[in-house]
């Protein structure tokens, strides 16, 4: 079971960089088109709104990527001055609060992208709650690599941590 586990979280890491990568060129190339625009002959009008879309979700899928990869802030100072068995307790409870907390953002994602889905966007006529899409994505897919970590951390393996994906520095 966990090397299925692991299985999906790899995958989950290797769809995401690609996604999140295309999303940052795909960025850079329509700030390129909108200064260039504005510079050389009159400005494209969609650029702006499609500018600040992508941030939005390479924003969300960045964070998810982050996630996946153990890279986002953690104050482990007390954490890791704990003998094994107060440390995993601890580990566990963060995991949960962590949980806890991306449930409840998947879920107020959805309503919110419900309640926006009237709206249009002015430039590209676009359904609004595409945009708001991203939300809920990305916190139901931190939910399920929290879910992974608390199964990692039950079985007797330590739980996701950046420090061992690092390169040794020479």
């Amino acid at each position: 079971m966990l090397a299925g586990l692991d299985r999906i979280d790899r995958l989950l890491g290797a769809v995401l960089r690609p996604v999140v990568f295309i999303g940052m060129a795909a960025l850079t190339a329509v700030i390129t088109l909108q200064i260039v625009s504005r510079v050389a002959f009159t400005s494209v009008s969609w650029t702006e709104e499609v500018a600040r879309f992508l941030l939005i979700w390479i924003t969300f899928l960045g964070a998810a990527l982050a996630w996946q990869q153990g890279r986002h802030l953690a104050v482990a100072l007390l954490r890791d001055s704990l003998p094994d068995g107060p440390r995993r307790l601890i580990t566990g409870a963060a995991i949960l609060v962590s949980l806890a907390f991306m449930v409840a953002l998947t879920i107020i994602g959805i309503r919110y992208m419900n309640v926006q889905s009237f709206q249009k966007s002015p430039s590209l006529r676009l359904s609004m709650s595409y945009v708001y899409a991203v939300m809920p994505l990305a916190a139901a897919l931190m939910a399920m690599l929290s879910v992974i970590d608390l199964i990692r951390l039950i079985a007797g393996r330590p739980a996701r941590d950046a420090a061992s994906d690092l390169p040794e520095i020479q």
